[in-house]
């Protein structure tokens, strides 16, 4: 019988990824993934910039970076205009470049099916991860000492493996989350939307009156609010999300009038794709049970309001990879892995309630209210307030465990929202300075501003009683480094502070951050 210490179940930028982070660890890791060809639909390429770190983490950065497509004049950055793209109101939207201070790496845009080719690659890489295409796991069962997952393989014979824990990446129709028992509560009062992927450059030319952007919504009453989405894909392909009428199929759907409502005029186009979507939100209630976990979509789908998707998955995976590596390697207790769904959990539970839901309504509420029509006045001082917070969006968007049961001296909730800060701020990241994010060893790392023995010694002592991993990283007090307001910062694996001070630490907090029993 085949085993692994982590079976994981899909295969997307997520299961890669999970894949990746944990066979760096040193863990014996098998992934099922049913295709074998990546899927070709451009989506989850609106990254952020601490999605550059993961890559970053896993040694593939500048491979991911390699793969954009789009000359570096139609940056990263949004738009939002009113009524159509040609439209006499606009204005900058998710400029993420804004909070670049604050993070290691730089934000990008990179279709998905690019950043799975390389994630594919770089699993190919570790010999402790074997990934096994046109593979599908028909069933899971947990029993005391493991999971037993039944396997097809693409000659149709069944196979059963074992593992001692298993993560479910499988997508919103997660089997394994069915399997595992994990409810979902689901928001669906929303619209049918279509996703359209075509080539144009008729429509390249007409937005060279947005330099600098990629992605472009049009804001109009006649769609009661709901998006108009364009996003560049490579020079002249672009993919379209739009509301249709509930009955819409490939045959009925004229593409060409909702391409014409949105960007002002008619224009030429190519279609390559057309599918349909529900626009909900569906968030599992639980991460976890008992030795199955699910990540990802599995764990949260929304529609594609701000690109929230695969950025939270990946940190889903970041968070996770630590603690199963810290419960296989005996220095993690099972309050850990059940940190894992406290984190997590109300980290995307505040995404689709702090963004992506008030996005959605408080676009339908301003086309509803204001129009230049109606009153010009009233709608360019209402436009011109939107526009600044969306900026605000930008600066809030900041997912913290400020309220984890692992994170000690931590004030408020765990959220996504929190505020951007160069102070050090117990479940929070790190802001770089200096050369710090390069001496990040893998593990723990406790980070010194100027020297100090005795606390060091201190948590090098409780490290080694606990088993844990410990890198000590000293940093030269200047006045970069003292805009962490700390002397003494623990930082977890997954680079959120677990504890900081301004004197000799208690080093009990190392403790607390693995939640021992």
């Amino acid at each position: 019988m085949e085993t692994a210490e982590v079976a994981i179940v899909g295969g997307g930028p997520v299961g890669l990824g999970l894949a990746i982070d944990l066979g760096q660890r040193g863990i014996n890791v098998v992934l099922f993934e049913k295709y074998e060809t990546i899927q070709p639909i451009p989506k989850g390429q609106n990254l952020t910039q601490r999605t550059g770190e993961h890559f970053q983490a896993w040694g593939i950065f500048e491979r991911i970076k390699s793969t954009i497509k789009l000359p570096p004049k139609h940056g990263s950055g949004g738009a939002t205009a009113y009524g159509s793209l040609l439209g006499d109101y606009h204005y900058d939207w998710l400029v993420r470049s804004d909070v670049q201070q604050y993070y290691a790496a730089s934000n990008l845009r990179i279709p998905q099916y690019d950043q799975e080719a390389v994630l594919r690659e770089r699993a190919a890489e570790l010999d402790t991860v074997t990934v096994h295409f046109n593979h599908r796991v028909e069933r899971v069962e947990q029993t005391q000492d493991g999971v037993h997952l039944d396997v097809t393989d693409d000659f149709g014979a069944t196979r059963r493996v074992s593992a001692l824990y298993v993560v479910g990446c499988d997508g919103a129709r997660s089997m394994v989350r069915e399997s595992a028992g994990l409810t979902q509560s689901v928001r669906s009062n929303y619209r049918r939307m279509v996703l359209a992927v075509f080539r144009s450059d008729d429509l390249l030319s007409i937005l060279e009156r947005f330099p600098g952007k990629s992605y472009f919504n049009a804001l109009s009453p006649d769609k009661e609010g709901y998006w108009q989405f364009f996003g560049s894909v490579d020079l002249g392909r672009w993919f379209f999300h739009t509301p249709v009428p509930e009955d819409s199929t490939e045959e009925t759907l004229d593409l060409s009038y909702h391409l014409a409502q949105a960007v002002g005029r008619e224009i030429e186009f190519e279609t390559e794709y057309l599918g349909f979507w529900d626009l909900r939100i569906a968030i599992a209630d639980h991460y976890r049970n008992g030795r199955i976990f699910i990540a990802g979509d599995a764990a949260h789908s929304h529609p594609p309001y701000g690109g929230y998707g695969v950025n939270n998955g990946y940190e889903d995976i970041r968070n996770l990879a630590w603690k199963l590596e810290a419960s296989l390697r005996g220095w993690g207790s099972d309050a850990l892995l059940d940190s894992y769904s406290r984190e997590r959990q109300p980290v995307f539970d505040s995404t689709a309630d702090d963004f992506i839901a008030q996005m959605i309504e408080s676009d339908r509420a301003f086309v509803a209210e204001y129009s230049p029509e109606k009153d010009k006045v009233a709608f360019e001082k209402a436009w011109a307030e939107r526009a600044e917070l969306t900026k605000r969006d930008v600066e809030q968007y900041c997912p913290n465990y400020a309220g984890s049961p692992i994170v000690t001296g931590g004030s408020g909730k765990t959220s996504a929202v929190g505020q951007h800060s160069h102070t050090a701020r117990p479940g929070y990241l790190l802001s770089p300075k200096g050369d710090v994010t390069e001496r990040l060893g893998s593990h723990f790392n406790l980070v010194t501003v100027g020297s100090h023995p005795d606390a060091v010694a201190a948590f090098r002592s409780r490290a080694d009683a606990l088993g844990i991993p410990l890198d000590v990283v000293e940093m030269p007090a200047n006045e970069e480094t003292r805009e962490w307001e700390a002397d003494l910062i623990l930082l977890r694996p997954d680079r959120y502070i677990a504890a900081c001070g301004t004197g000799p630490a208690d080093a009990d907090a190392l403790a607390t951050a693995i939640a021992r029993k």
